[in-house]
Formats: C-alpha cells, sequence, structure tokens
C-alpha cells in the first residue's frame, strides 16, 4: 500500500470537486505535501496546483453498560485536500 490508503467521498468532498477542483484522501500519517502530491500525480495521471493536510486526532468515546463504563479510542488519520488544475478530473469510479 502507498501513500494514499483510500479517497474520501462524502457530500462536502462531492461538492469540493466539483465546484473548486479539490479532492479529499485518507493519507499514511507520516506522509509530506511533496510526497502526496507525486503520489498523485502517478496514480491519477492529473498535474496538482496544492496539497493542504490535516491531521485528526482520536476521540475517547465511553459508554455504559451493564458490566461498567467502557471507553476505547477511535483512530489516528491524516487527510490531504488536492488541488488539481483546471479541466482536469479525477474519477473514482471507472474501476467499478
Amino acid at each position: 500500500m502507498g501513500i494514499i490508503q483510500k479517497p474520501i467521498i462524502t457530500e462536502k468532498a462531492t461538492a469540493d470537486s466539483e465546484l473548486k477542483n479539490t479532492y479529499w484522501f485518507v493519507v499514511e500519517p507520516k506522509a509530506n505535501k511533496i510526497q502526496i502530491k507525486e503520489e498523485v500525480e502517478s496514480l491519477y495521471g492529473v498535474t496538482v496546483e496544492a496539497v493542504r493536510t490535516m491531521n485528526v486526532y482520536p476521540k475517547v468515546k465511553s459508554r455504559f453498560t451493564k458490566t461498567g463504563v467502557v471507553t476505547g479510542r477511535k483512530k489516528f488519520i491524516k487527510k490531504a485536500a488536492v488541488k488539481v488544475t483546471d479541466g482536469e478530473v479525477i474519477d473514482f469510479y471507472n474501476n467499478l
């Protein structure tokens, strides 16, 4: 598995891809912007203008059960917003 783990396909990400030509991906936590740019250009054959990244830190969740309080954590992920040049499109659904 490479630097890009999976694309993010939500309502907000789809709106960004249609209006701003920006696509969202879940990436490897130690990847930097240059590595993400090279990976997207090689996988999808597009030219990348800009890359923005954000770290999503895990939340601690707890719930009450019959046996007591159960606590757990969500997973740490890193997201990347990749802006592609005008006129180029990344099609996530062509391999289905």
